[in-house]
């Protein structure tokens, strides 16, 4: 089992944060879209799940769990703290409206907990409560995740993440042809959901894009 402090190692060295949700798989298994994740390199991944029964949520983790053990690379659970401590997930990813991070924390306070932030108000909320990592967003439209706010924009998102002094990663919209600007301007870790689920070889896609990230970053 990682400690904390492992899990937070792994989060910084990764680069594309893949992010799976069934609805947007083109039908297809998601143990099948996360193994193709893993087998490209991906240091971690996220469950998405807002429309199965919590058995079924519970199941598809500890599947998901199997795969991912066997690499080097973070199993993320969307909101359920439950599922995730229960099936032995590294961490789970909070929004807004879900269950308090500073509560969270006592339960598992070895996982690594991510919370979603849209203002510089959330941020600060977040970085108080020493959250594991935060993201930022939506950069741009999206039609995968319903936020109030809507997209905050290149321009904000940049000014935002001037208030961050933890690992942090950005989500909402973002392409192919994003990246490479987003990792000029200091983006490290950039969550993709529709580029990679519905890309017709999930393994091959996630190469092609952690190399544009690569090559952006370092090159």
């Amino acid at each position: 089992m990682r400690t904390l402090s492992e899990r937070i190692e792994l989060f910084k060295s990764s680069d594309l944060y893949p992010v799976v949700s069934s609805e947007f798989c083109n039908g297809r298994n998601v143990c099948d879209i996360v193994a193709g994740i893993a087998a490209a390199g991906a240091k971690i991944v996220q469950i998405r799940e807002k429309n199965i029964s919590d058995c079924a949520m519970f199941e598809l983790v500890q599947k998901c769990k199997l795969i991912t053990d066997r690499y080097p690379m973070l199993l993320i659970v969307d909101d359920r703290v439950d599922i995730a401590m229960a099936a032995g997930a590294d961490g789970v990813h909070l929004g807004q409206d879900d269950f308090p991070l500073s509560e969270a924390k006592k339960l598992a306070p070895e996982m690594i907990f991510g919370v979603s932030t849209h203002n510089a108000d959330e941020i600060r909320k977040a970085l108080a409560d020493v959250c594991g990592y935060l993201n930022i967003g939506p950069m741009f439209p999206t039609n995968t995740k319903s936020v109030a706010c809507g997209a905050l924009g290149m321009e904000t998102i940049c000014e935002l993440k001037k208030l961050v002094s933890c690992p942090f990663s950005v989500m909402g919209g973002i392409k192919e042809h994003h990246l490479k600007t987003l990792c000029f301007r200091g983006f490290r870790h950039i969550a993709m959901v529709t580029e990679i689920t519905q890309a017709p070889d999930v393994e091959a896609r996630v190469k092609h894009l952690r190399k544009i990230m690569q090559e952006a970053s370092y090159g």
